[in-house]
């Protein structure tokens, strides 16, 4: 009988921990009566309106012959119960009322006063938006793979947030050569460029596979936990942070997080290969130990890969439900954002169970998973928008920005661009989101140490 019981208590404790956990990840609110909202108008079509609160979270709603400009601060007063994964809100706006715009040279717009891992730097970041054109602004956005050297006039027209160098930027260059090649770049930056690296370890490389920098290539996380645990995981981090800071490179795009331990995946040859638990121990190990480093990283990909297959070359998509990557993928990025990861890169994979109509890189859904029952404030970047699973999507820079990407990893920088002002001209995007996002970056340059040595 007493067992009996403790199992009937213990199935009861279960499924409230599960409804609790699910929970987690749902916005509440009265249905019966009417809800107050601070947004941001982030764009507006005739049958469409789509606004973004305090928290990052961005909401699609009915335009109901609501008069208002797309980047204009708003309460709106709405009915029913919003949803952060809705493409489409089943709550209506019935009223809404205009936030005055403080004239305040040094005052935050609302819009950012998210108490964020940058917050403390906002002022200043505002105080040098201020500062900047238009053009400047939409660069900074602008995470830009490294075309070669023989493009540095054209490149310093620009005012891009940083680069992306690969392996054959540092194929038979000396530790002087690739110095000499980055400390150009910043030589010419009227703001201090990201410089960026997928020194993951293992199969991919980017600096130390060339010999005349180190002696070896730096190895997999699978292959140092395995022979030595979460111990040399922190001291990889910090050996591969110093080599890198040497060389004038700011910022890693890694760890992988991905939780897979089937060896025929695409991700397994570059993630831990272990379960959800160590996974998430050894995504918190890495970005604490980076915090003793000058060098930022990057948790990638999320939501979660999975067993899905290489986006480079096409799309891919993911059909797990929605609980099962709760319960087994999101559990390493809640880790590393305990412990202050800066940045998260998301993938191209359509997660059906959360937008099956858009990439995560390019989903509202997807962003406010992270903005919202996450609660990260840092910065999100998109995986390249020229890999081959988003390359012919349209508009697709303009639409990254719109799924809530601070920072826009890109190849062909023109197009992207020329892309972006031209939805600020035609209003598709306002300037005041432009100065939202590079509000952000500028803060993380601050908040990195970027940005002293240029203080008026």
């Amino acid at each position: 009988m007493k067992k009996k019981i403790f199992f009937g208590i213990l199935g009861i404790t279960i499924l409230l921990a599960s409804f609790v956990a699910l929970s987690h990840f749902t916005k509440k609110d009265d249905v019966s009566k009417t809800n107050k909202l601070n947004v941001f108008v982030l764009s507006k079509s005739s049958s469409r309106v789509v606004v973004q609160d305090s928290n990052n979270l961005i909401y699609t709603f009915n335009n109901n012959d609501l008069d208002f400009d797309v980047g204009s601060q708003i309460v709106i007063s709405y009915t029913g119960v919003l949803s952060n994964t809705s493409s489409l809100q089943k709550a209506s706006i019935v009223s809404f009322s205009t936030v005055p715009v403080s004239e305040d040279y040094e005052s935050i717009p609302e819009y950012s006063s998210d108490n964020g891992i940058f917050s403390q730097f906002y002022k200043l970041a505002k105080q040098k938006i201020d500062t900047l054109s238009l053009d400047d602004k939409i660069a900074q956005l602008l995470l830009v793979r490294y075309p070669g050297d023989n493009y540095i006039d054209e490149l310093s027209k620009y005012n891009f947030g940083g680069f992306v160098f690969y392996e054959n930027d540092f194929k038979d260059k000396s530790e002087n050569d690739v110095k000499t090649m980055i400390g150009n770049l910043q030589k010419r930056a009227r703001i201090p460029y990201l410089t960026a690296v997928d020194e993951e370890g293992g199969k991919v490389v980017r600096a130390s596979s060339n010999p005349k920098l180190i002696s070896s290539k730096f190895k997999s996380s699978k292959e140092l936990y395995n022979s030595g645990g979460l111990s040399a995981i922190k001291e990889d981090t910090i050996n591969k942070s110093d080599f890198l800071n040497n060389l004038g490179i700011n910022l890693n795009l890694a760890p992988v997080v991905d939780v897979t331990t089937n060896s025929s995946d695409y991700m397994y040859d570059r993630s831990l290969g272990e379960n959800t638990a160590a996974t998430a121990e050894y995504a918190k190990t890495v970005i604490e130990a980076s915090k003793k480093t000058h060098v930022s990283y990057t948790l990638k990909h999320f939501p979660g890969y999975g067993n899905n297959t290489d986006t480079h070359y096409n799309s891919s998509v993911d059909n797990r439900t929605y609980e099962s990557i709760v319960r087994n993928d999101l559990p390493p990025f809640e880790a590393g954002i305990d412990a202050l990861a800066e940045n998260i890169l998301v993938s191209h994979n359509i997660v059906k169970s959360m937008d099956a109509n858009n990439p995560a890189s390019l989903s509202p859904s997807v962003h406010n998973l992270l903005r919202g029952s996450l609660d990260y404030s840092g910065i999100i970047t998109t995986d390249d928008l020229d890999m081959g699973a988003v390359s012919s999507i349209p508009n697709k820079t303009v639409k990254a920005i719109l799924a809530g990407n601070d920072l826009i990893m890109v190849t062909n920088y023109k197009e992207s661009f020329d892309e972006i002002k031209k939805a600020v001209n035609d209003g598709t995007i306002s300037e005041e989101q432009i100065n939202k996002l590079s509000l952000r970056i500028l803060a993380w340059k601050y908040y990195k140490g970027m940005m002293f040595d240029i203080q008026k």
